[in-house]
Formats: structure tokens, C-alpha cells, sequence
């Protein structure tokens, strides 16, 4: 009967299988080591693009914060300005003002009624005077508050008082002013002066 060993040949074919396991092994990991360069290179040529427009987006957002800022200082003279202009147009406005409001008061006195003193605060006008009776004061406070100029006029005190020897009532009462926009207050300037119980002279 013949013998045929086997053996040498199978470790043959085991020793081939090694081999070719550990090439495949290395293919393999050849292969993953390139598909890692590769994605690696391409998130990085992303990154990288993203990198050039973050740092193109900050640029022109510097530009624009500047041109931002610019706006706001051209903004803040604008209503700087604006307000310098609203001053000096009160100002005009408000000059020819105490005229006006002698002129409107004289106009609006009543006869057998006189001021003693006159008293500005802001909008607010506090007059003093004398008076034959207590009606010709009532009739002053109907004058005011039908004035263009003047409104609310508010009675303080009213009392009898001896002047040069005559009895007369002393009165002390306040009244607001009206302010008048510029069209409206060039209507008083071309109007003549009044005397003293509303005729003009």
C-alpha cells in the first residue's frame, strides 16, 4: 500500500493563506490610509474655503461697523444742527415776544383800570393793578381769555385799597401765554401800537 504525506503541501497552502491575509491586510489598510488622506484633504480644502469667507464676512462687516458709525456721527450733527436751527428759530419767534404781549395787553385793558406791575415766568404772566370797580377786573379776565395770546387768566386776590385818597379795589391775578408759531406771530407786526383802553394811536 503507497503513502502519500500530505503534510508539507498543506503547510504550503496554510503559509499562502498567511500571506495573502496579510497582504490583503495591508491593501486594506493602504486603502483606509487613502480614503483618510483624501477626506482628510477634502474637509480641509473646506475648512479651509470657510476659513477665507469667515475672514472675508468679518472684513466687510469692519467696513460696514465703520460706515455704521460714520452714519451715526453724520446722524448725531444732523440732529445737532437741527437743534441749534429749532433754538435760533425760537429765538426769532420769541424776540418781538414781550411787544407783543404789551401790545395785546394794552389792547385788552379796559378803561378806568390801570397795571401796577407786570411779572414773566416762563409762559406765565402775573399782573397787578388797580381797578375803579371789581366788575372792570372781571371784564380784564373776559378780555384776556378771548385774546389770541392769552388765555386762562386765574384771579389771585381782589381787595379794596385807598389810592390818592379814592377808594379802589387793588387786584392781583395770573394769565398764560400763548405761544404763537412764526406765521402767526408776523401777523402782529404790521398792526399799530394801541394806548391804553384798546384805541389805536
Amino acid at each position: 500500500m503507497i503513502r502519500i504525506n500530505l503534510l508539507p503541501h498543506r503547510e504550503e497552502k496554510r503559509k499562502s493563506r498567511r500571506q495573502q491575509f496579510i497582504l490583503f491586510s495591508a491593501l486594506a489598510a493602504l486603502g483606509g490610509l487613502l480614503v483618510w488622506f483624501i477626506g482628510h484633504s477634502i474637509i480641509a480644502g473646506y475648512v479651509d474655503g470657510q476659513d477665507e469667507k469667515n475672514a472675508m464676512l468679518k472684513q466687510e462687516i469692519a467696513l460696514l461697523d465703520k460706515e455704521i458709525s460714520e452714519i451715526k456721527g453724520l446722524r448725531e450733527q444732523a440732529e445737532a444742527l437741527l437743534s441749534r436751527k429749532q433754538v435760533i428759530e425760537s429765538l426769532q419767534t420769541n424776540r418781538t415776544e414781550p411787544v407783543h404781549v404789551f401790545n395785546e395787553l394794552a389792547r385788552q385793558i379796559p378803561e378806568g383800570l390801570y397795571f401796577k406791575s407786570l411779572k414773566q415766568t416762563g409762559s406765565r404772566i402775573n399782573i397787578t393793578g388797580y381797578a375803579q370797580s371789581n366788575a372792570r377786573v372781571s371784564n380784564l379776565m373776559r378780555n384776556l381769555d378771548a385774546s389770541p395770546q392769552l388765555q386762562n387768566a386765574e384771579l389771585v386776590e381782589v381787595k379794596a385799597a385807598v389810592l390818592n385818597t379814592r377808594r379802589v379795589s387793588e387786584f392781583n391775578l395770573n394769565v398764560s401765554l400763548e405761544r404763537q408759531p412764526v406765521e402767526d406771530a408776523e401777523k402782529f407786526k404790521g398792526k399799530p401800537p394801541v394806548s391804553a383802553g384798546g384805541k389805536p394811536q
